[in-house]
């Protein structure tokens, strides 16, 4: 058996998330059925982050065992005719038998787009979340400055997730303001607010519940102190909403 490691990019919009669930279209369940398709056999995939329905990958590692001889750039080849176009293999190749995409991780990285311009763009609907209310980008990094390092983020993990480990280290939260945002080969004018959070691991919708929170901080809704507090609550309940799914990308597995 050989362990083929292959990165994807893909836009999430039209999928119910990374992982195979039932009677549900996802991106795992159509690589393991075009791996099927080129090897015949049953082929498990393991990626290095799962993500949510509508939820977008810059970067994601996937490997799966083979006992295929074909090359990885044949599988590359092979799933690019397989997979819908807006899932692409942007490279493929072998990887250590002991390799596992998500546990030898040592970070990853998401980025979150908020459009705060005055008028919504319609070409990025599907990339950005509209938020049409001024937004404090200062009071927003105050705020995220408390979360900053190791703490518990039970807060911050989705309702029901049942996750047994919730301490996570965040190294590093950056929130930019842009007056311009490019985007298929356009440069788009207005006000874009950028957040890249990179942590050891994160929790589900850990980084849209922490982007919904930070909203809050930035419409001046709750001081930007509170967020000290809301962390030491490990409450949901005492965190903002859930920020939607179409401005967050998966964007960088660090090794």
């Amino acid at each position: 058996m050989k362990k083929i490691r292959i990165t994807l990019q893909y836009d999430g919009t039209n999928y119910s998330g990374w992982q195979i669930q039932p009677d549900r279209t996802t991106i795992q369940g159509l690589l393991e059925e075009a791996l099927k398709r080129i090897t015949g056999a049953e082929t498990k995939t393991v990626a290095a982050g799962r993500t949510d329905a509508g939820v977008h990958a810059i970067e994601q590692v996937v490997a799966f065992e083979t006992s295929s001889g074909l090359l990885p750039e044949v599988f590359q080849r092979a799933l690019n005719a397989l997979l819908p176009e807006d899932i692409r293999v942007i490279s493929a190749g072998y990887a250590e038998e002991n390799f596992h995409p998500r546990y030898d991780a040592k970070s990853k990285s998401y980025v979150y787009i908020i459009n705060n311009s005055s008028v919504k763009n319609p070409f990025l609907v599907r990339y950005a979340y509209y938020f049409g209310r001024r937004l404090d980008v200062e009071r927003m990094l105050k705020a995220s400055s408390y979360l900053i390092g190791r703490h518990d983020f039970r807060t911050f993990q989705a309702s029901g997730c049942g996750a047994k480990r919730t301490v996570r280290t965040v190294k590093r939260i950056d929130i930019l303001l842009k007056d311009s945002l490019e985007f298929l080969d356009f440069l788009f004018q207005g006000k874009f607010i950028v957040f890249r959070i990179e942590a050891d691991a994160f929790l589900r919708y850990m980084v849209r519940n922490i982007v919904g929170t930070l909203i809050e901080a930035g419409t001046g809704k709750r001081p930007p102190e509170e967020i000290r507090d809301i962390l030491i609550g490990r409450d949901r309940r005492l965190a903002g909403p859930t920020a939607p799914p179409q401005g967050l990308f998966l964007e960088r597995i660090y090794y």
